[in-house]
């Protein structure tokens, strides 16, 4: 990595500023550190230094047992904070190079900074939630042509064009048909994204997930258009978020719509019955909901699950106690049982 010496300086003087963003691992012990971690120091030549917990495991590095490193909160980039708030002001302005430039910001520094955030680029993040504002728009009563030019559109296929591509479907049917609402919420493990409609949770899946555009398009298959937009269930999902990752285990209210097969939904109504701090065997779920010989179908049906936390498949694991497959990340399952756990 470049930099190594300003990050040995920082590592010497422990500073706070770098963590959750770099790590650095010992080579001599295989053990991986915050940069602010309070043990002895190693020597420049017996370490290296990552950007994440998962370079360091995948290099096996072990977790420091006195800083706790897995424990950080994954913040969000302050260049990516910075422009999110803006967006949250503007969600209608039309971005491109040169207006990212009017405000001081290097375009492809921008780029990189909201791939590592939300796995998709600033302007495809802006535009999403561009069109979330035109549909909310349209939906209120606004004429489809002064919308269009509002927003920028001189021509009316481009517009047309735009919204089918990004929503789903066409405007004109903006006003009759069912549209979700998405929302991404950033988390101390990193961002997720949810989707919601009036009937509760659709999906809330990690950024990181290399499923999730899948996902996504089999939710708009299965349920409808998708926008980026605010939606009333959104406030309560992020204060329950909120609550459980502060270690406050309230009951999640929010109704769970995902859409499933009538076995899915059996196997998901039994994760949720596992209480929090426990875990289960794939093959003890199948007992649970009375078929003790589709320990592969529950497999399945758990990787299936598009509802993170909330429909806790990751309190499944391994017979043998292993942490097994997991969509958002081995190091996040872990996280998350320990985080229950109190640990």
């Amino acid at each position: 990595m470049d930099n190594s010496v300003n990050y040995y300086n920082a590592l010497l003087r422990r500073d706070r500023a770098f963590d959750g963003k770099i790590f650095v691992c010992v080579k001599t012990t295989k053990i991986f550190c915050l940069l602010s971690c309070a043990a002895r120091k190693p020597l420049e030549q017996n370490i290296e230094f990552v950007n994440s917990i998962e370079e360091a495991k995948a290099k096996n590095y072990r977790a420091c047992l006195r800083c706790r490193p897995e424990n950080i909160s994954k913040s969000l980039s302050p260049i990516t904070e910075k422009m999110v708030a803006i967006l949250k002001n503007n969600p209608s302005k039309k971005w491109d190079g040169e207006e990212i430039k009017k405000i001081g910001i290097d375009e492809s520094t921008l780029r990189r900074a909201f791939l590592k955030d939300f796995g998709t680029t600033f302007l495809k993040y802006a535009r999403e939630h561009r069109l979330g504002a035109i549909v909310t728009e349209i939906e209120n009563g606004a004429n489809i042509i002064n919308t269009q030019l509002d927003a920028g559109f001189s021509s009316s296929s481009g517009f047309v064009d735009a919204v089918k591509k990004q929503i789903g479907t066409i405007p004109t049917n903006l006003k009759s048909q069912r549209i979700l609402s998405a929302k991404w919420i950033n988390t101390p493990i990193g961002a997720m994204l949810g989707i919601v409609g009036d009937d509760g949770l659709h999906l809330l899946e990690f950024a990181e997930r290399k499923g999730l555009p899948t996902e996504i398009e089999d939710t708009k298959k299965k349920t409808g258009p998708i926008c980026f937009r605010n939606h009333f269930w959104f406030d309560k999902l992020e204060d329950e978020l909120s609550k459980y990752f502060s270690g406050e285990f309230v009951d999640f209210t929010i109704p769970i719509a995902q859409f499933g097969t009538k076995f899915e939904k059996t196997v998901w109504d039994e994760l949720q019955k596992i209480p929090i701090g426990q875990t289960r065997s794939y093959s003890a779920q199948a007992i649970a909901i009375g078929n003790p010989n589709a320990i592969r179908a529950v497999a399945r049906a758990n990787g299936a699950n598009k509802v993170s936390i909330l429909v806790p498949c990751h309190r499944v694991i391994g017979l043998d106690g292993s942490m097994t497959g997991y969509g958002g990340k081995i190091w996040r399952k872990e996280w998350l049982l320990k985080h229950e756990n109190g640990k």
